[in-house]
């Protein structure tokens, strides 16, 4: 299993990025999708997720109206939108599937927001 999250970069404050995670190994469709983050100094922290049956999504307050998390399952890829990024948005973006009790974590995205 593996998944490859990339779009990550050194964006302003205000601006947009989309990150994408694409899975090998494993069906996105099977499982809840997420997307967490962990800023320097910090514990990783959950920011969005995308159930896998009814497609339910949940969000941190954090990002509640700026992020928005979407799943291709054709193309066994999630997304996350962000948009009007903050400083605090800066943080290595990791994407996670779960299937009951197995669960697996990408490599991460590193995301810079300048202010």
């Amino acid at each position: 299993v593996q998944l490859q999250a990339c779009g990550g970069g050194l964006v302003q404050a205000g601006d947009s990025l989309r990150l994408s995670c694409a899975a090998s190994g494993l069906t996105v469709s099977d499982h809840i999708m997420g997307w967490f983050r962990q800023a320097p100094g910090k514990e990783r922290e959950f920011v969005a997720i995308s159930t896998s049956d009814t497609g339910t999504t949940s969000y941190a307050d954090s990002v509640k109206g700026r992020f928005a998390i979407s799943r291709d399952n054709a193309k066994n890829l999630i997304y996350l939108q962000m948009s009007s990024l903050k400083p605090e948005d800066t943080a290595v973006y990791y994407c996670r599937a779960r299937r009951r009790s197995d669960v697996y974590w990408g490599q991460g995205t590193e995301v810079t927001v300048s202010s």
